[in-house]
């Protein structure tokens, strides 16, 4: 791997933040009330977290993992604490990975605000498990995903898809 590359624990740094603030949001969604409206349902501290993580995913998504805020926090703040990594990482499988979680949350969003009963905590649970997947075993589902579309030449330059 090149210099461009990333530090791969700064990813599993921000796995371990988001999947806290995910088991938040299941808490306060299974501890709120029922909500019948639309309006009720948008005010919820859950679905509101629940959208600020989104908004997180949809950062490292499109702006890159490089520019995430959560890598600034781990370069500012644990990087200069630890040793230099063995290797650094491609950042485009992480990218992918938060464009995953974005979709997932944002799907979760519209079908909790259209009223599909139990739609945030389902989909809080599933990017839980996979942030802390990654956080504690260095194990990227999103990255795993990409790879697969990789391999088989519909994501990534098609020379890249044979490596």
């Amino acid at each position: 791997m090149s210099a461009t590359g990333i530090d791969p624990r700064s990813p599993r740094f921000g796995a371990g933040i988001t999947a806290v603030l995910l088991l938040v949001v299941i808490g306060l969604a299974l501890a709120a009330p029922a909500a019948t409206t639309i309006g009720e349902r948008v005010v919820q501290p859950a679905f509101l977290l629940f959208t600020a993580i989104s908004a997180l995913f949809a950062w490292g998504a499109f702006a890159g993992i490089r520019r995430h805020p959560y890598g600034a926090l781990y370069r500012a703040l644990v990087r200069p604490r630890l040793a230099t990594p063995s290797e650094l990482e491609d950042p485009v499988p992480p990218t992918f990975a938060q464009g995953v979680g974005f979709v997932i949350t944002l799907v979760g969003l519209v079908l909790h605000v259209v009223g599909v009963p139990w739609a945030l905590v389902v989909a809080a649970a599933a990017a839980f498990v996979a942030a802390f997947l990654n956080s504690v075993f260095g194990y990227c589902l999103g990255c795993q995903i990409y790879l697969l579309l990789a391999r088989a030449g519909i994501l990534g330059r098609k020379g890249a898809a044979a490596a």
